[in-house]
């Protein structure tokens, strides 16, 4: 196949130029000619666009980057640009490199002759199975533009709920780390000072002022072992969670714990039900939209719910009674999934049940940090506070003993 730069018109009267991938003048001619561009000039040039295509790698891309790019898609396809046009302009103004790159060839592709969906299924990390198996139904239904919408809506709504979790998560983890690293620059360089202030005085030490001094000797003489045993730690964490039996035993106990689980367990049936819907009503079958959906839940006991649902739909069962069976999901969510199938508007009900747990996920992580808050505050204050005053004790005991000694 040979590569020609063409230059032409589009229906809209405007000048566009391009290269296009194919086996002759005549046919890159035709197929432009399908795309709405009237060919004024076409030559043969070297082929660019193929190698590029091949030399590309691609990097995973960020969610919001995809979004803009899918948001932007759909107004350029609905507003009656050819797809070939649409991509290059999009590839070529992308502010991320790499993802220009694969937009680039995902361009080369499609002028080669393939369809946009298996062109993307080329670049996995950029666009996953739920993304290329949405816009293969959209290229098949004729809908390309409805469903970049569709797309669009639901990579912004990932991502905020994405921003979500990471709302509910960073504060508590930014107080202990704070916490930690002041109460071991306290035990690391204060409490040695201290220890040989009250030596040399020959002060009687409180039960509090030993112990803390005890922990900072601990601290200082064990120092090397405690961080090489912390990176041990985590990296003996990431190791097993890597396992299957480890992914699945820390994410069911996640799903357990008091008021993080609940709230974790929100943001997993929001997932699933807005991942299942947009799948859905972008007329994915139910089968592979529940395999992309398990794959994307995000929590390994969600994913074997949604996996055990598939096997029971198979065997010709509803989705409600599985779903039931598996006590992953609230009974009220069950529910509704049987309405939504009974009446055959099982999509719009799991939309509904999405924006609804949705805003669930926004009242709780607005009321954890609000709980968390005075909470941690509390934490850090006693941790320091309680330092503080152990190190003060034996000063005001030699104090009380020399106004006493003095009377």
């Amino acid at each position: 196949m040979a590569t020609f730069a063409y230059t032409g018109r589009s229906r809209a009267g405007q000048t566009v130029t391009g290269e296009f991938i194919a086996d002759t003048v005549d046919a890159a001619v035709a197929a432009l000619r399908r795309d709405q561009i009237l060919v004024t000039q076409i030559n043969a040039v070297k082929e660019r666009a193929v190698a590029r295509a091949r030399k590309v790698r691609a990097k995973a891309v960020n969610a919001k980057d995809l979004a803009v790019f899918t948001r932007q898609f759909s107004v350029m396809i609905g507003a009656g640009l050819p797809l070939v046009q649409c991509l290059d302009i999009l590839g070529t103004q992308a502010e991320d490199r790499s993802f220009g790159e694969v937009i680039l060839a995902t361009r080369a592709d499609v002028e080669a002759g393939a369809s946009l969906a298996d062109a993307m299924k080329k670049h996995p990390k950029v666009f996953d199975p739920l993304f290329t198996n949405m816009i293969a139904a959209g290229e098949a239904g004729g809908i390309l533009d409805a469903i970049l919408k569709r797309l669009a809506t639901y990579i912004e709504k990932a991502v905020k709920l994405k921003g979500q979790v990471k709302s509910a998560m960073i504060y508590p983890v930014a107080v202990i780390v704070i916490a930690g690293v002041v109460v071991t620059a306290i035990l690391w360089k204060v409490i040695p000072t201290f220890a040989s202030l009250f030596a040399g005085l020959g002060a009687d030490l409180p039960l509090p002022t030993r112990i803390v001094i005890g922990l900072s000797n601990g601290l200082v003489r064990y120092m090397p072992f405690l961080v090489v045993g912390g990176i041990a730690l985590a990296v003996g964490f990431r190791t097993y969670y890597a396992t299957p039996a480890g992914r699945m035993a820390i994410d069911r106990l996640t799903l357990k714990l008091p008021i993080l689980g609940i709230l974790m367990r929100k943001i997993a049936v929001a997932r699933f039900c807005r991942t299942l819907s947009t799948l859905l009503a972008s007329g994915v079958s139910i089968l592979e939209a529940l395999d992309i959906t398990a794959r994307t839940a995000g929590n390994a006991q969600v994913e074997e719910a949604i996996f055990t649902t598939r096997k029971s739909i198979e065997r010709g069962e509803t989705i409600a009674t599985p779903l039931k069976q598996t006590a992953v999901f609230p009974p009220m969510v069950v529910q509704m999934i049987a309405v939504g199938e009974a009446t055959g508007a099982l999509d719009t009900m799991l939309g509904k049940i999405a924006d609804f747990y949705e805003d669930e996920v926004d009242v709780a992580v607005a009321g954890l940090l609000t709980l968390l808050e005075p909470l941690m505050i509390a934490l850090l204050g006693g941790i320091v506070g309680g330092i503080v005053i152990a190190m003060y004790l034996p000063i005001f005991s030699l104090i009380n003993q020399l106004t006493g000694g003095g009377g």
